[in-house]
């Protein structure tokens, strides 16, 4: 509901887009010209021209926000570059008319303005150097340039105060400006602009490169803004303050590293999983970096990144690699861990998922984080299924949460999680975590070694004074099915084609039913595997975590025994049990007397086999990462 104003009508200038290639879908654009809105898993039927306040939608409103930012005329623009047919960009006059008719200006959160903006301008340059607009309709471009004046200068007016929201917003400004010349004539919307997202990048890409919300899928879509600012920047030779290119690519040193071997991310906190490797492409470009391009080109081109382990102690994610591919071995058949040891994200999207670990191999996660499905908290509340621990590869104490449910942002204490240690040598790597909680009285300590580049040693320890239950969980891919749960002499073993999970110690095993949601409002069903200890105080226990190989040797077998201050963990495996390794650590994380050599390590890795020689491996005190708060980041040394 815009009148047209003197604003100038030319089409806007064509400005880089940094997601246009995910929206290139003719199924789509087909059925926008229908009527019919693919989104979220659903599509609804609402005419050519819909009643875009008063349509029956689907209950969360999501579906209403993302059909409101129009993603799908990037669909149609593609449709129209390829096909040369008129019917798509007719399609997205309509609907573009239509929403001017009918919606208020201040109708939409910010953010949504925000992203509205931005695809009208992407879509509409892109038309305009296929069709005539305005033969199809009279004055379209006048309309849709006084629409995009009003929504500017309203966004700028009610801008959200921090986080994602206030990214995008900016960005949806800059982009604006800089595509639409005409309606910043003193070039001050552009200026301001700039200056506030500098501001906004430092605020929120927190020192180590992580943004502050401490979700994987929002780190990337904070990243797209400020890569395609940088990138659109250079193509109109712009200069932009002192240290905005450095902290940019620290982010993008997270997204390197936090991306899985078969290409996408995790889904932790508040995320969906997907890839991000165009993103870190650009990146590559932009920064001269070989490692990003090496990643993000899968190896074809670039240089293998110097790590295989990295530590981001301010967002408080640490990664173990077993490598990035070679002569001998694919990128994708790499193995995989990230382990959650931080604070609880900023803002209303972080999880209860302390100590939290997903694991990947062979072109696949094994253990995974189920994402987030849904922000709709009513009935059956799968909100808070998908936030809760339970719903984490973690310990949960009494069935309770780690930190007090709230859909949104939480409010009192919270959960306390710190990375004690870290100690990264050939062929063994340590983590070291805790997290405290306000709703119990136990300390969960999390102890993780990477043994050879195949293998973890998961150990659990709960220090505590009374009797508690504890239910450790592992979330499995839809895909996988469990063959075998066993109890064996020293444990309880549960088996699927991909991934062995050996458990050592006594406990209750079973199998629950799990979800997992890869992009949001889509769920699938997927197993969980559940170790439960009743009755028990202060207790340790110790899990091992084998991928299947692609000749299905046997499980391994696991024996494990604590003698104060060490614990010992035997583990055969091999074909013909001809691989026998023992794998030794100090429970309190000081260098004493271990294993066969005559120092001291913190922890310990010995490999007897018939087909080679003894190896051994001491992770010492000089093998030790800082990892304090602060301390270096990921491109600065903290990985090794």
């Amino acid at each position: 509901m815009v009148r047209e104003s003197s604003v100038a009508t030319a089409a806007p200038r064509r400005v880089f887009c940094v997601f246009e290639h995910k929206y290139r879908s003719r199924a789509v654009a087909d059925e926008i010209v229908s009527g019919r809105f693919p989104i979220q898993g659903r599509t609804i039927e609402l005419g050519a021209e819909p009643d875009w306040i008063g349509a029956m939608l689907p209950a969360d409103r999501e579906w209403r926000l993302e059909w409101s930012k129009f993603y799908y005329g990037l669909d149609l623009a593609t449709a129209t570059e390829e096909t040369g047919h008129g019917k798509y960009a007719v399609a997205w006059q309509r609907l573009v008319d239509s929403w001017i008719a009918q919606v208020p200006i201040d109708h939409d959160p910010s953010d949504v303005i925000g992203r509205r903006i931005q695809n009208w301008v992407y879509a509409w340059s892109r038309f305009a150097d296929c069709v005539d607009l305005e033969s199809s309709g009279a004055g379209f471009e006048a309309r849709v340039a006084a629409s995009l004046q009003a929504q500017v200068a309203y966004l700028r007016q009610h801008l959200t105060r921090e986080r994602n929201h206030r990214t995008l917003e900016l960005y949806a400004l800059f982009i604006a400006a800089l595509a639409l010349p005409d309606i910043d004539v003193d070039r001050g919307l552009l200026r301001f602009a700039v200056d506030a997202l500098y501001e906004n990048l430092v605020a929120d890409v927190l020192p180590d490169g992580v943004q502050r919300e401490r979700s994987t899928h929002y780190h990337h879509v904070v990243l797209r803004s400020f890569v395609g600012l940088l990138v659109n920047a250079r193509r109109f030779g712009m200069s932009l303050p002192g240290g905005f290119d450095a902290r940019v690519e620290r982010a993008c040193a997270f997204s390197l590293h936090c991306h899985r071997p078969d290409g996408s991310i995790p889904a932790l906190s508040d995320s969906d999983s997907g890839s991000y490797l165009d993103l870190l492409e650009a990146a590559g470009e932009l920064f001269q970096r070989t490692d990003f391009t090496y990643v993000a080109t899968r190896g074809r081109r670039g240089e293998r990144p110097r790590s295989t382990s990295a530590s981001f102690p301010d967002g408080g994610y640490f990664i173990q690699r077993s490598g990035w591919g070679g002569d001998t071995r694919a990128i994708t058949d790499e193995r995989y861990l990230i382990f959650d040891c931080g604070a609880i994200g900023d803002g209303g999207h972080g999880h209860y998922d302390a100590l939290n670990v997903e694991i990947a191999a062979q072109d696949a996660p094994l253990v995974i984080d189920p994402g987030r499905y849904t922000y709709c908290d009513d009935p059956p509340h799968w909100r808070r299924w998908f936030k809760t621990t339970a719903a984490h590869n973690t310990v949960t104490v009494d069935g309770l949460d780690q930190t007090p449910y709230r859909r949104g942002k939480p409010k009192g204490d919270v959960a306390r999680a710190r990375l004690r240690q870290r100690a990264t040598g050939a062929a063994l790597d340590l983590l070291w975590g805790e997290v405290e909680s306000p709703l119990y009285g136990v300390i969960h300590r999390r102890r993780i070694l990477f043994v050879a580049n195949e293998y973890w040693l998961i150990e659990d320890e709960l220090d505590a004074d009374g009797v508690h239950r504890y239910d450790l969980r592992f979330h499995l891919t839809s895909d996988q099915r469990i063959i075998a749960l066993d109890i064996t002499p020293t444990g309880w073993r549960a088996l699927t084609p991909r991934v062995s999970l050996i458990f050592a110690g006594d406990a209750n095993a079973r199998v629950e039913s799990g979800w997992v949601s890869a992009e949001y409002g889509v769920k699938r069903a997927a197993p969980v595997v559940s170790f439960r200890r009743d009755g028990a105080g202060r207790t340790r226990f110790v899990t091992l975590v084998a991928p299947v190989g692609p000749d299905s040797e046997p499980p391994p077998d696991l024996h494990v025994r604590f003698d104060a201050p060490l614990a010992v963990a035997d583990v055969t495996c091999g074909s013909n049990r001809g691989i026998h390794d023992r794998i030794a650590w100090t429970l309190d994380g000081t260098a004493r007397p271990i294993g066969g050599g005559a120092g001291v390590a913190i922890a310990s890795w010995t490999r007897c086999s018939s087909a080679s020689s003894p190896q051994e491996v001491m992770l010492t005190s000089a093998d030790v990462v800082d990892v304090v708060l602060g301390g270096p980041t990921a491109s600065e040394g903290a990985d090794r």
